[in-house]
């Protein structure tokens, strides 16, 4: 067996104390600044940010009224065979509000849904009831095909899953 390959250990009795740290053997007392310019708190550079307002958030993008509005609809109406919400389901895919047009993208549970005729219009007629959703449009995609886990949390917690 060759000697690089070995790993050698040696028994000690007691280990030399480190020394303690200090402050002022961190900074470079070298420089020419004084202790108090040092020690000082330095310009924050998140200042500029903190101090920013939020903007506003237009009604049709995620967090503006219709967009909530729209979600909260889709909240509403249920699949007939799971007592879920077809949003907390996962069967909604997208959702886009502009000037007054929703497009809804989603899927069913399977191809062979019994609602795969009615539950599209369905969707369009109640979205389209929304204040400032003019009109609704729902596009009916399979790929990505459904699965359980696009459900979210508390769906599965009411459908015993968790």
């Amino acid at each position: 067996m060759s000697e690089t390959g070995k790993i050698m250990a040696e028994q000690v009795d007691a280990v030399e104390k480190p020394p303690k740290a200090r402050v002022d053997m961190a900074i470079d007392t070298a420089g020419p600044e004084s202790a108090g310019e040092r020690y000082a708190r330095k310009r924050d550079y998140l200042d500029g940010f903190l101090s920013e307002t939020p903007q506003g958030t237009a009604p049709g993008e995620p967090g503006g009224a219709i967009y909530e509005a729209v979600i909260d609809t889709l909240k509403s109406i249920y699949d007939p065979e799971i007592p879920v919400n077809i949003y907390d389901l996962g069967l909604i895919y997208g959702v886009e509000v502009n000037d007054g047009h929703a497009i809804i993208t989603m899927t069913l549970t399977t191809p062979h849904c019994p609602v795969a005729e009615s539950m599209p219009g369905e969707i369009e007629l109640q979205v389209g009831g929304v204040p400032g959703v003019g009109h609704a449009e729902v596009n009916l995609v399979w790929d990505p095909p459904w699965d359980p886990g696009k459900m979210s949390d508390e769906a599965k917690l009411e459908m015993g899953m968790l």
